[in-house]
């Protein structure tokens, strides 16, 4: 498994991030749009998950492991598959129930090695997600926008649904 280092900034201005991200000179890499399947590793854990996802045209099926709640706190393996439907009835046969269908919409820039997403999911605020090769291009990067180490969150997804008082396993369905 290798090291995802990656923080959140909740509650974005999508405009002035994109602004930001031009004047910085970051790249435009498209618009995309996400479908996931998540189900549970066997035995449960918590923290540790399965996601399929498709994006655009690619599927990826993913182990994720949160081993800390800090910018280098989670784990993954990942590979590429080639068929989103057909994995997720794979892994059915295999015994793993997803525990819901999910849609979001992402807006990708790249600068210095450095992803940065712009995350807009139903039902809360629109985020920025910026992942790097280690924490310290993370954290400088942050700071070009602008932003300090009190406005980082290093929340999963269902953290963050959580905090705006939504239990993400409970919603079967998730769609714009």
């Amino acid at each position: 498994m290798h090291t995802e280092y990656e923080a959140r900034i909740l509650e974005i201005d999508v405009n002035e991030v994109e602004q930001k991200l031009r004047d910085l000179g970051a790249e435009f890499k498209g618009v995309l749009n996400q479908q996931r399947y998540v189900y549970d590793v066997k035995p449960k854990r918590e923290g540790k998950w399965i996601r399929l996802r498709k994006v655009g045209e690619e599927t990826t099926l993913t182990i994720k492991d949160i081993v800390n709640s800090s910018i280098s706190g989670t784990k993954e393996l990942e590979i590429q598959v080639d068929d989103f439907t057909r994995t997720n009835l794979l892994l059915e046969e295999l015994g793993y129930v997803h525990k819901g269908y999910q849609e979001n919409k992402r807006i990708r820039y790249e600068i210095d090695g450095v992803e940065v997403d712009i995350d807009s999911w139903p039902m809360i605020p629109t985020y920025m997600e910026i992942e790097g090769k280690d924490e310290t291009s993370v954290i400088n990067f942050i700071k070009k926008l602008g932003y300090t180490n009190d406005d980082i969150v290093t929340l999963s997804v269902n953290d963050i649904y959580r905090k705006y008082g939504y239990e993400l396993d409970e919603i079967e369905e998730l769609k714009f």
